[in-house]
């Protein structure tokens, strides 16, 4: 199968200055580890980097003090076709994110939606196509799935996950380009593997060491496939089937659970 060729994507990314591992809302995160603020930031800038060398536009939103996990970019919104549904966070620790990120749509332009059922944006809600993929059991709502289609106008299509080390959908999960993903089956009810089984019959299957390094939590512009550099097998499947991939090591950010894709947030315009 041969992948679609690359387009040109618009991500905005929120500098990690304020990074740090001091409440455990996870089970990736351990607050009594130590962490280290300035290669969070080395290794974000290099993942920065790697989408400007790609020939993609990065927008900024300004870090905001107290707000460790702001750099993980996409719970901050989902936009499509211009629209933004804005978030709304589980976790106390993270409620002050959501207007900071809604104030950056509203400031630049966007038509924002407030929800009324919490969703952690593209950590749980992933176009697909003319579909959106959306995860529910530990952070979304399965309401916020109504919510989702009525305000982004696409069908959604709900799956269950069901291990807590797979909390967000874009950690099993990665959209390769408009027909294909790859995923981790174990993170999903019996079900909801059934149904990825029957939308995508030639999906790339990661293995638990993949996702063990959060190797699904990876971005893709249809042809090149950006993912933690940890993930060997799911690399060498995903060249196998002809995407053309780029490690990059984001380990420090992956001690409060996030990779590539939690600090990227895709801005579709249209």
């Amino acid at each position: 199968m041969r992948p679609s060729v690359s387009v040109m994507r618009r991500y905005l990314m929120c500098r990690p200055t304020h990074f740090a591992v001091t409440y455990r809302i996870n089970p990736w995160m351990d607050p009594t580890a130590p962490y280290d603020n300035a290669l969070a930031v080395s290794q974000w800038e290099t993942l920065r980097q790697t989408y400007l060398d790609l020939g993609h536009t990065v927008d900024l939103i300004d870090p905001l003090p107290g707000l460790p996990d702001m750099v993980f970019a996409a719970n901050g919104a989902t936009v499509v076709d211009g629209r933004v549904l804005a978030v709304q966070f589980r976790d106390a620790e993270r409620a002050d994110e959501a207007p900071a990120y809604a104030a950056w749509f509203r400031e630049h332009g966007f038509d924002v939606t407030v929800p009324k059922h919490t969703n952690e944006g593209e950590g749980d809600i992933l176009l697909a196509g003319d579909i959106m993929l959306a995860g529910t059991g530990f952070r979304t709502s399965h309401a916020s799935h109504a919510e989702t289609q009525e305000v982004l106008q696409r069908p959604v299509i709900t799956l269950q996950l069901v291990d807590p080390a797979y909390y967000h959908l874009d950690t099993a999960l990665c959209v390769l380009d408009d027909t294909n993903v790859a995923y981790f089956p174990p993170a999903f009810s019996p079900g909801s593997q059934a149904v990825l089984r029957q939308l995508y019959p030639h999906a790339i299957i990661a293995n638990a060491e993949d996702a063990a390094v959060l190797g699904l939590n990876a971005v893709s512009d249809g042809r090149t496939v950006v993912l933690p550099v940890q993930a060997t097998h799911l690399t060498a499947e995903l060249k196998a089937a002809g995407y053309q991939t780029i490690g990059v090591d984001v380990s420090e950010l992956r001690k409060a659970g996030g990779g590539p894709k939690c600090c990227t947030l895709e801005v579709r315009s249209s």
